[in-house]
Parts: structure tokens; sequence; C-alpha cells
């Protein structure tokens, strides 16, 4: 079984910063791709931000420039710093990870989701 654990998120003011984590664990022989999702309610889940296991990265048109995913692979997490922060940042973020696990099933797992606001 694998988890995923965000934190991070929280309540902040318009050109403000957070740093989102999550951290996987479990049965995990190998992660792929990792990523940022957000959902606001009525509104369907939108990728922020995805990272794969050499590096590289994409970004949501709406948050280049602003928002900066990592990842460490030793300690199987992955960060999601947000900058310059807007109302409209505002939803559930949620962690994601592509994961093959020691039995050699490759699995699409999901934290829990944290709550980011921004409002003055």
């Amino acid at each position: 079984q694998v988890q995923l654990v965000e934190s991070g998120g929280g309540l902040v003011q318009p050109g403000g910063s957070l740093r989102l984590s999550c951290a996987a664990s479990g049965s995990i022989f190998s992660i792929y791709a990792m990523g940022w999702y957000r959902q606001v309610p009525g509104k369907q889940r939108e990728l922020v931000a995805h990272i794969t296991s050499g590096g590289s990265t994409s970004y949501a048109d709406s948050v280049k420039g602003r928002f900066t995913i990592s990842r460490d692979n030793v300690k199987n997490t992955v960060a999601l710093q947000m900058n310059s922060l807007k109302p409209e940042d505002t939803a559930v973020y949620y962690c994601n990870a592509d994961i093959r696990d020691w039995d050699g099933v490759d699995l699409v797992s999901w934290g829990q989701g944290t709550q980011v606001t921004v409002s003055s």
C-alpha cells in the first residue's frame, strides 16, 4: 500500500507565498512522474505542475513564472513553491504520483488534499 501525505496549505494574502510538500511512503519500488493538481468546487481537477523522474518540469500557463515544482528522489518527496499568489489560486491542492510497488504493480496515488486560500 502507498500513501501520499501533503502539508503546507493555509491562508495567505495576495502576493504572498506558500510551500506545499508531499511525502510518499509504503511499498514503493520506484516513482515515475509526480505532480500537483488543484480543484475548486464545481470545477474539474486541473494539473498545476508536473515533474518526471529525471527532473523535467511542466506547468499550467496560469502558474508559469510563479510556481516551482521540485522533488527529492531519495526521500520520495515533491514540493510546490508558490509565489505571487492570487485569489484565483484558491483551491484544494492534491499531490499525485505514478508509482511501481514491490509487487511490480503500477499505481496512480493521490494525497488527501490541502486547502490553499488566497485572500486579504
